[in-house]
């Protein structure tokens, strides 16, 4: 069962900032428990529900890092060349089948095994043979071109921490040691609907007052991309009951809900009393730009989250407020995207004590250092600026202004992935 307490944010009072709002969020929201168990073709994008434990080492034994020769250090010449016999040879997958005995060289490819005591491997493009010897050349350090048993991975070590949202490369290291499938965070069930009697969907004909619903759409990919398993709820009109219905019926198979627009006060707003009908709204007014109406509560045992209408809007509140809240619902640990401090190439007038952001992407400059552009409209209607930039612009509550040169904080787009 979701957790959620029943005091998280009051209705009204003064906007509440982006950090001290994420901070409650983290004690107020805890993780869906259950589990389960798919074949690592499956696992990518979930999220590791046990520490993934190393039953060996990898490597498992000590084995050449190139094509060349084995030898042992202690036979080499200390002044010029050395000549030794060539007795055996070892591809990957064999073993010499006997000990290495002193004063003898080992044809051996990358990643056989070391013939053992033997503790130095020459690379091929550096010896010369004749077929029964081979001559290696003076100034060889102990131990060159040999790669150590648990040089990788440490039997007994966690290799992959419970919380992690897998990654191809994570998949790779389940694989090396044996794994054919891994315990995971059951999906993230997720409903998501419009409210409008404005919105069509796209392929409708567009009568005169009617937009396409472009929110909808971008929710169900960036829940796609986070492995929530989403449900499409549609587009509900401005009715209080078949709001109250629609959120009721959801509850019942989902572990959250999420709306875009109907959330402010008037007349057409109906998602706050038709939430409260069935539970709860804890609302706050983030000191935000874009994106001010945000809600948080529950409808029965589900989460709640209201986006606003706007589609710049309902992307930033989603990557910034809701992104966490659903990273915590799924047990993934901490993701908080990486800002880089890159110079600013614009000027721009920002109202002190909330938090604002704007789209826009990297250049160097002639010195070769990073720096921001804008995009130059700001409108959060302007969903092209979403596709035009390559990320945000944070700039924080205490800033009035930004001047060109000033340092400023910037997060890719491809951080939230």
């Amino acid at each position: 069962m979701v957790q959620l307490d029943n005091d998280c944010f009051a209705f009204g009072g003064p906007m509440m900032a982006v950090e001290p709002a994420l901070a409650l969020l983290a004690g107020r929201v805890g993780p869906v428990t259950a589990t389960d168990t798919v074949p690592l073709t499956d696992a990518l994008g979930r999220v590791l529900a046990a520490d993934l434990i190393a039953p060996f080492n990898v490597p498992p034994h000590d084995n050449a890092a190139v094509d060349g020769y084995a030898v042992f250090f202690d036979d080499l010449a200390a002044d010029g060349p050395t000549v030794l016999p060539v007795t055996a040879r070892v591809a990957a997958g064999q073993w010499l089948g006997r000990p290495a005995v002193r004063g003898e060289a080992v044809r051996i490819f990358t990643g056989a095994p070391m013939p053992a005591g033997m503790d130095t491997v020459f690379m091929q493009e550096d010896c010369r043979t004749d077929g029964s010897s081979v001559t290696l050349p003076a100034g060889g350090r102990r131990g060159v071109n040999r790669r150590l048993a648990g040089e990788d991975v440490r039997e007994g070590s966690v290799v992959l921490s419970a919380g992690r949202r897998l990654r191809p490369e994570d998949i790779a290291l389940a694989a090396s040691l044996g794994h054919a499938t891994l315990q995971v965070r059951c999906r993230l069930r997720v409903a998501v609907f419009s409210t409008g009697d404005e919105l069509r969907q796209p392929g409708q004909a567009l009568e005169p007052g009617a937009v396409y619903d472009a929110n909808r759409y971008a929710l169900i990919a960036l829940l796609s991309r986070l492995g929530c398993a989403v449900t499409d709820l549609g587009i509900l009109p401005d009715r209080f009951e078949a709001i109250r219905d629609a959120l009721a019926e959801a509850a019942a198979g989902h572990d959250a809900l999420i709306t875009s627009g109907g959330m402010s006060t008037g007349e057409e707003d109906h998602v706050k009393p038709a939430v409260e009908a069935n539970g709860r709204l804890d609302f706050w007014r983030l000191a935000i730009k874009p994106g001010r109406p945000v809600a948080l509560g529950r409808v029965r045992d589900s989460v709640f989250v209201g986006l606003p209408g706007n589609p710049v809007a309902v992307v930033v509140t989603f990557l910034r407020i809701a992104r966490p809240i659903l990273l915590r619902l799924m047990g993934a640990a901490d993701e908080t995207p990486r800002l880089i401090p890159v110079r600013a190439a614009f000027a721009h007038k920002k109202k002190p004590g909330r938090r604002e952001f704007l789209r826009g992407s990297l250049t160097r400059g002639d010195d070769g250092a990073l720096a921001v552009t804008k995009y130059p409209r700001d409108g959060a209607g302007v969903l092209s600026s979403l596709v035009e930039s390559e990320g945000l612009i944070e700039l924080p509550e205490d800033l009035a202004q930004v001047e060109p040169g000033m340092i400023v904080d910037f997060v890719p787009f491809k951080e939230f992935l």
